[in-house]
C-alpha cells in the first residue's frame, strides 16, 4: 500500500469521511482539505487493482460485491452515453477508444452509430470476448498500454475516448486521463461518466454506496466539480456537462487542447462535503435500515 495527495490540486492534508468505517469494514474514505475531493489515500498498486478486478469482481452477476455490464441498468447508461456524445459531437465514421471496455457492450452499442472502435481491457476473460465478437483491442492497464508498441501506433489517432464508471475504478486518475489526451487526435474529445452521487440529491442509501470490499477497488468519488477541476488541469476545455443533478449519471466531455491550458479550481467546500456525509449517514439510519 502507498500513500497519495489528492490527486485533483495535490494537497496532502485531508479529514476523514465521517462514519465511512461503519459501512466500509474499517477502511478510511477522505475528504481533501483544499478543494473537498473523496477519494482513499492508502492504494496497492495499478496491476493488483486491475487483478482484483479482473478475478474477484467481473462475474456473470450485479451484485454488491461483483460487476457485469450485461443487465438492463448498465446497457441503459451506456446507451445514454453513446446517444449524449453522438448528439454533441457525431460518432459517424469517427474513431473512438473506450478504455476499461469490459465484455465489449458498450463498443456494440457504438457499433451501431458507424464507429470505428477500439478497446483498453485488463481482464484476459473480457480481451477474449471482445477478440471473439471481432474487436481490436489491448489486454492490460491503460499504463501499461501507454507503453507498448500498439499506443505509438495509435498515439494521436482517435476522436473520441471514452471512460464508463472506469476512472474511479483507477489506480491513478490523472494518469488515466494522460492516456486519453496522448490517444486523441488534436481536438478531439474525452467523455467521462460516472455515478452522480457527491453534493446531490442522495439516491441510495450509504450502505448500497460504499463497501465492505478493498476500497482501492474504488477510490475517486467524483463530484461535478471534481471531475471538471480534473479534466481543465489536464488539457481540456470541458465542452458539455449532462443534467446530473436529478439523475443517476455524471457525464462531462471534454475537448483536447494545449497542455497549458487551464483554467482555476471550482472547489467544492470541505466543510459542506462532511456536513453532505453526515446528513446521508442520517438519512439512511432514518430511512433504509431494512433494505
Amino acid at each position: 500500500m502507498s500513500e497519495h495527495a489528492c490527486d485533483i490540486c495535490g494537497e496532502t492534508e485531508a479529514i476523514e469521511v465521517p462514519e465511512c468505517k461503519k459501512y466500509t469494514n474499517g477502511q478510511l474514505i477522505h475528504i481533501c482539505k483544499n478543494c473537498g475531493f473523496v477519494y482513499v489515500k492508502e492504494r496497492r498498486s495499478s496491476k493488483e487493482i486491475a487483478n482484483s478486478w479482473s478475478e474477484e469482481v467481473f462475474s456473470s452477476t450485479f451484485d454488491s460485491n461483483t460487476y457485469t455490464a450485461r443487465v438492463p441498468a448498465v446497457k441503459a447508461r451506456q446507451t445514454y452515453v453513446a446517444d449524449f456524445i453522438d448528439v454533441e459531437a457525431n460518432l459517424q465514421d469517427k474513431f473512438l477508444c473506450d478504455i476499461g471496455a469490459g465484455e465489449g457492450q458498450f463498443l456494440e452499442i457504438v457499433k451501431n452509430y458507424n464507429a470505428n472502435v477500439f478497446g483498453v481491457e485488463p481482464s484476459d476473460k473480457n480481451c477474449n470476448l471482445l477478440r471473439s465478437n471481432g474487436f481490436n483491442s489491448f489486454n492490460g492497464t491503460a499504463e501499461l498500454f501507454m507503453k507498448s508498441d500498439q499506443f505509438k501506433d495509435l498515439e494521436g489517432t482517435f476522436d473520441f475516448v471514452t471512460m464508463m464508471w472506469t476512472l474511479c475504478n483507477s489506480y491513478s486518475c490523472r494518469d488515466m486521463i494522460n492516456v486519453a489526451y496522448k490517444l486523441l487526435k488534436p481536438s478531439g474529445h474525452i467523455c467521462i461518466a460516472e455515478g452522480s452521487r457527491i453534493l446531490v440529491p442522495f439516491k441510495k442509501p450509504l450502505h448500497y454506496y460504499f463497501s465492505k470490499m478493498k476500497t482501492d477497488l474504488h477510490p475517486y468519488h467524483f463530484s461535478a466539480n471534481a471531475l471538471t477541476n480534473l479534466l481543465q488541469t489536464s488539457g481540456f476545455q470541458v465542452t458539455k456537462t449532462n443534467r446530473f443533478i436529478d439523475t443517476d449519471i455524471l457525464c462531462i466531455m471534454g475537448k483536447k487542447q494545449d497542455k497549458k491550458f487551464t483554467k482555476p479550481l471550482n472547489k467544492d467546500n470541505p466543510n459542506d462535503v462532511v456536513n453532505f456525509f453526515n446528513r446521508w449517514h442520517l438519512e439512511t439510519l432514518n430511512y433504509y435500515q431494512n433494505t
